[in-house]
């Protein structure tokens, strides 16, 4: 690394994205050497192996890219082509990327030896989650499972859209086919009882993954950039740079902070459930930043791959994109750091569990949501829904470290709860929806009947708000605000209902339930917290 840096500094000190990448390597093997001495203090811990692997990937990801951005100019003009599947390369990489880190992290903690075979884990495979090291082994094969599918449906995709790249085709199928083979040496580690061969197999056909998808990444970027603008949205920027002071309100509106809020007033709920009493101070801190960072990179990216149809909608006509505030290179930039910063904080300071947890939240939202769902499906909502519905779950597990089955209900809360305040929104707004293309309930099926599925899933969610008052053992003051409050929620859903043939008052009803569900989720889960801090358990 010293050799590349000395010739970054002779040859290349015009070329800021070779000088200070190569710079960098030299402080990431600084870095690196003093994790390694530290593992070896902490006699091989499982943080220290973690964060050792961690930086030694880094640096594998830093020389990949180096490799491939010396390959294109110096300076590339324009916009290039669109970025859509840079965004899924990238992805694929990021959680590749965990994928290695939860693996070395099941290693040094002794909990590869948990199951004595494989591909199921005592013969299922959904094993009982009893024990820390139960659940870390079951859940790394269970996201391994969810990698693997990501690589191979990225290759997939590579192969039927990026013909005209072969480089990124190769990197992408070559991915895919290691992944299997990579998988199953993983299992020969079970088999084989952690024999030397198969760890140093494991972790090589690991790295070699990582620098595929990684390179698949940086190559797609570049070789889009480098592209004529075709068919894809125009990447039209502001002309006039503003303050600084407009440019951070811009970056800030693209992370929608309302809807951060609203994703936290669920967070803080499920820690305060899961300790039975308030957590530490730092532990809500840092769930609390992580939390913010992973949605704000999950908006942020949506408002990059939205911004065609958000033109077309007078409600998000002013966001920063639309209005050529900010650059939309800049904005899919910004959400990616967003999220890495996310899992960054998340590992380091909470757990791994919830990290990866924050990742498929933003992968979910991004990926299932906004490209596969949002415009080709009118249950787009309620599918997309699951990704707002992790945040409890991320709260619990930064307290548990696991994923009980209080967590798992209040993801169903928040999963029935989407559908009729999104919908509720939606009926207002549906002329827009129409406009823009997007297939939202009322826009297909219309009005009466996007009522009727309100009422239906409001009575689901009322039921699951009941069966958490059981499963959770909470006492009288949940049981109460759940009664009332559910109550007063069938109320308005009824309401609109009946009202669902009459266009002007079913969207004026449709606005209260709207407004009402927002005061209904937030008022139900300070209920969980109350309950848990002030009565014992049941």
């Amino acid at each position: 690394m010293l050799g590349l840096a000395a010739i970054a500094l002779r040859s290349h000190r015009d070329r800021p994205s070779i000088l200070w990448p190569s710079l960098a390597g030299v402080a990431l093997v600084g870095f690196q050497a003093w994790l390694g001495r530290e593992t070896v203090r902490l006699g091989n811990s499982g943080e220290s192996v973690t964060a050792h692997l961690a930086a030694a990937m880094a640096l594998i990801g830093l020389l990949v890219y180096l490799f491939v951005r010396s390959y294109y100019p110096a300076r590339i003009g324009g916009r290039g082509a669109s970025q859509r599947f840079t965004l899924l390369a990238a992805f694929g990489a990021v959680a590749t990327y965990a994928l290695l880190l939860f693996g070395s992290h099941v290693t040094a903690a002794n909990a590869w030896n948990v199951f004595p075979d494989w591909p199921l884990m005592n013969g299922t495979p959904f094993p009982a989650l009893v024990g820390d090291k139960v659940v870390a082994h079951a859940l790394h094969r269970w996201v391994a499972v969810i990698v693997g599918a990501i690589v191979v449906a990225t290759a997939i995709v590579a192969w039927r859209t990026q013909r005209g790249r072969p480089g990124v085709v190769a990197l992408a199928v070559t991915a895919a086919i290691l992944y299997p083979v990579q998988s199953l040496v993983g299992g020969l580690q079970v088999l084989t009882r952690l024999s030397e061969w198969t760890q140093t197999l494991h972790v090589a056909l690991g790295a070699a993954i990582w620098a595929l998808m990684a390179g698949l990444a940086v190559t797609s970027y570049y070789a889009a950039r480098t592209a004529p603008a075709g068919a894809s949205v125009p990447e039209e920027g502001s002309s006039e740079r503003g303050s600084v002071r407009d440019s951070v309100r811009s970056y800030i509106a693209l992370t929608k902070p309302r809807i951060i809020e609203l994703l936290l007033v669920t967070t803080v709920p499920a820690m305060v459930l899961a300790q039975r009493g308030i957590p530490s101070v730092g532990l809500i801190f840092w769930t609390l930043l992580g939390g913010s960072l992973a949605a704000g990179s999950a908006n942020a990216i949506n408002c990059y791959l939205d911004r065609d149809i958000d033109e077309l909608m007078a409600r998000t006509r002013r966001r920063p994109l639309p209005a050529h505030d900010v650059e939309p290179e800049r904005a899919v930039v910004f959400g990616i750091v967003l999220g890495i910063a996310s899992f960054v904080v998340l590992t380091w300071f909470v757990n791994l569990l919830s990290a990866f947890l924050a990742l498929l939240a933003i992968a979910f939202y991004v990926v299932v949501y906004t490209i596969l769902m949002k415009r080709s499906t009118p249950q787009n909502i309620v599918i997309g829904g699951a990704a707002g519905a992790l945040p409890p779950v991320i709260g619990w597990a930064a307290v548990t470290g696991n994923v009980g089955v209080p967590a798992l209900l209040l993801f169903a809360l928040v999963f029935y709860w989407t559908p009729p305040h999104f919908w509720a929104l939606s009926m207002r707004i549906r002329k827009d929806y129409a406009a823009a293309g997007v297939p939202m309930l009322p826009v297909v099926r219309g009005i009466a009947e996007t009522s009727r599925q309100i009422g239906l899933y409001s009575i689901l969610l009322v039921a699951i708000s009941l069966l958490l008052f059981a499963v959770a053992r909470l006492g009288w003051i949940y049981l109460a605000s759940a009664l009332l409050l559910g109550g007063l929620f069938l109320r308005q859903a009824w309401i609109l209902w009946r009202q669902g043939s009459a266009p002007e008052a079913s969207t004026a009803q449709a606005i209260r339930l709207y407004r009402y569900s927002i005061s209904y989720l937030s008022l139900l889960f300070l209920a969980v917290a109350v309950d848990a801090i002030v009565l014992p358990i049941r």
